[in-house]
């Protein structure tokens, strides 16, 4: 009888453990299934019974040497129901054993109903000690099945942050080698059809995608890794190491999609079920910010007259929010204001049914005096509270970084929150945030051991301080995300069409970002100095865009042009309807800069709208079929700009330098 027991635990045992006996364990639903071979010592990942991605193993950096799971002889797997944010499913855990090295276990997530995978892994020392490394890569795949070999196969480039003009790019794939940051798609354009691939954690490591092709529209391989330090993530030092017992990647989601729109939807909102993003219950924001044509010229009389201008002359003709607010920002230069003005002005735009908004830039310094005292932290000086990269001040923006750790920067959030909140700001501008992810030689706090972490350590004291007031980040890396409401989707844009073009860039492959904020913001539209098609264009790109901020000079000493064209151009109550926050798609993907064509289904029916960069005017045919329609049916459709009937059959007029904006109405 003891003989039998001892045989069935046995038997149990070796069911649990099964393919550190047989060939392969696999986990799975219906839709998707991993299975770990132990013959290749990888996995595969199949959907709907077809292999999609073949031989993926995990990779780490240890005291310099990159080692494989290939490098493991011994394995054992497992798999186990979870429930968790994402929904029911399974997970397969293949545990590795090699002497010398850390234990290493990979987890595989499998949820129903998702077209994606998740995936992580963890180092571990048994012997009582710490592991330490700055390179984790979940995903490494030689064998990408997914993609076959097409000329309209694309790869997705997504930068860090959005500074220095950055721009998306989606690539034919006839490179050698491409890094992008966080996330990637690779897809055929005409099918749809597409890879995605991107970390859904944000709180240890900077991650990157790299891509290799083989220069004749096909892939050769995909890393997706934890610990990315470059030009493009502003670091000149690499990647902090995570040290500890246990160690862990981040979580990178693997997903094969019909349409790879729809994919970084997912994305977007996989990152947003782990840390969903910053609460806010009212409408998207409309209103005006003086950087952009006053800037430094701002005085307090001059803020006071443009809160005037838009009481009397804009928000009764239709540029107010469906809260019927109206924000005005005051940026850089307002601490030439007392704090007497300051209160002055809040109740001026109080008075005017509107919402004060104000600046900050809470990790840099911009005298670069190291000698300097610390503003609101006296006892400081600068030199305390730099990050450091081989003992020197890190430069970015022509400000040093600052340390988000030090507490001196605690105190600094404190006594600024307090001025904001003493005066009735309720809406912030945070700026140059990229500066406290930086990399650096060490921080204050001694548990922080990455920039990243760094940075979430400031945000949350962001948070802290002024999480009460609406937060919207301006120059900023694009995760983590959930420290503010908003973010500007791109750098600085101004007036001209090439303004239009650069933030419908960041539109075209960054439109899913508003999944992980509440929206995207356009940056400040501004109407003087250029022609009536380009205010038309600019002004579409914020209503398609999100949040909605206009910045001419409506002072009394302002421009006329600026004031006259904002009553033409501001007041369209058909435009403005648009402006609820949602982001338009693009409706193809393989812009050389950017894409000109994009699409927002909604309870009106389908808004297509065509940009047109160029010096001449153009024909486009409305692409019904591409933006979910019947391409042989009849639709009744207006253009907004012009209220001017449609015909969806016929080429639609684009002018030079101009938009189209069309409502096809449902039936």
């Amino acid at each position: 009888m003891l003989i039998a027991m001892k045989l069935s635990k046995l038997l149990l045992f070796i069911a649990c453990f099964s393919s550190a006996i047989v060939g392969e364990m696999t986990a799975g639903t219906p839709k998707l299934k991993v299975s770990y071979d132990k013959g290749l010592n990888g996995v595969s990942i199949r959907k709907d019974s077809h292999v999609i991605v073949g031989d993926l193993h995990a990779v780490f950096r240890l005291n310099g040497k990159n080692f494989s799971t290939k490098d493991y002889s011994g394995r054992t797997s497992s798999s186990e129901k979870i429930t968790d944010q994402f929904g029911k499913g399974k997970v397969l855990i293949v545990k590795y054993k090699e002497k010398g090295l850390p234990v290493l276990t990979q987890y595989f997530y499998i949820y129903d109903n998702k077209d994606y995978i998740l995936t992580e892994f963890t180092l571990e020392n048994l012997e009582g000690g710490e592991v330490s490394s700055n390179y984790m890569a979940p995903v490494n795949i030689d064998d990408v099945k997914i993609i076959p070999s097409s000329p309209e196969n694309r790869a997705l480039f997504v930068p860090f942050d959005n500074d220095c003009w950055i721009r998306y790019q989606s690539h034919p794939l006839k490179f050698d080698e491409l890094t992008s940051y966080e996330v990637s798609s690779v897809f055929d354009n005409v099918s749809r059809k597409g890879l995605v691939i991107g970390s859904v954690e944000h709180d240890n490591w900077k991650t990157a995608v790299k891509i290799k092709s083989d220069q004749s529209n096909g892939l050769k391989s995909i890393v997706c890794y934890g610990g990315v330090a470059d030009k493009l993530t502003r670091d000149t030092k690499p990647h902090g190491e995570l040290t500890g017992k246990i160690i862990k990647s981040p979580k990178v989601l693997v997903g094969f999609f019909d349409d790879w729109r729809s994919g970084m939807d997912e994305f977007g909102k996989a990152n947003a079920l782990i840390a969903p993003p910053k609460e806010w219950n009212k409408a998207v924001p409309f209103g005006w910010n003086s950087w952009g044509v006053l800037q430094f010229n701002l005085t307090f009389p001059k803020a006071m007259e443009v809160s005037d201008f838009f009481k009397q002359n804009l928000q009764e003709k239709g540029f107010i929010n469906q809260d019927n607010t109206v924000y005005i920002g005051l940026d850089s230069g307002w601490n030439r204001f007392s704090e007497e003005e300051l209160k002055a002005f809040v109740e001026k735009c109080k008075a005017n049914g509107q919402v004060a908004g104000i600046y900050w830039t809470p990790f840099t310094d911009w005298g670069k005096n190291p000698e300097n005292i610390v503003h609101d932290a006296t006892e400081y000086k600068y030199k305390d509270v730099y990050i450091y990269a081989d003992g020197k001040p890190q430069e970015l923006d022509g400000a040093y970084a600052i340390d988000p750790t030090h507490p001196a920067i605690e105190k600094r959030m404190k006594v600024t929150s307090d001025l904001f909140r003493r005066c009735g700001f309720e809406y912030v501008k945070m700026d140059f945030m990229t500066h406290g992810a930086m990399e650096g030689d060490r921080w204050y706090n001694p548990t922080i051991q990455t920039g990243i972490q760094a940075y979430n350590y400031g945000m949350k004291l962001l948070n802290k301080y002024f999480g009460d007031m609406y937060v919207n980040l301006s120059i900023s890396p694009t995760f983590p995300a959930q420290y503010a409401q908003s973010r500007r989707i791109a750098c600085d844009a101004w007036n001209k069409i090439k303004d239009t073009e650069y933030t419908m860039n960041a539109v075209s492959y960054g439109w899913w970002i508003d999944k992980v904020y509440q929206y995207n913001d356009a940056d400040h539209v501004v109407l003087k100095d250029a022609t009536e098609g380009e205010n038309r264009a600019r002004v579409t790109s914020a209503v398609i865009t999100g949040v909605y901020i206009v910045g001419d000079d409506f002072s009394e000493a302002g421009s006329e042009e600026g004031k006259m064209k904002s009553l033409k151009f501001f007041t369209n109550r058909n435009i403005n309807a648009i402006a609820t926050g949602v982001s338009f798609k693009p409706v193809e993907g393989n812009g050389d800069k950017s894409e000109n064509q994009f699409v927002r289904v909604d309870d009106n029916g389908v808004y297509y709208v065509c940009f047109n960069y160029g010096e001449e005017d153009i024909y486009v045919n409305i692409p019904l079929d591409r933006i979910g329609l019947e391409a042989t049916k009849d639709y009744a459709a207006v253009e907004l700009w012009g209220d001017r009937l449609v015909d969806t059959k016929k080429p639609l007029p684009v002018p030079a330098k101009d938009v189209v904006v069309v409502l096809i109405k449902n039936l």
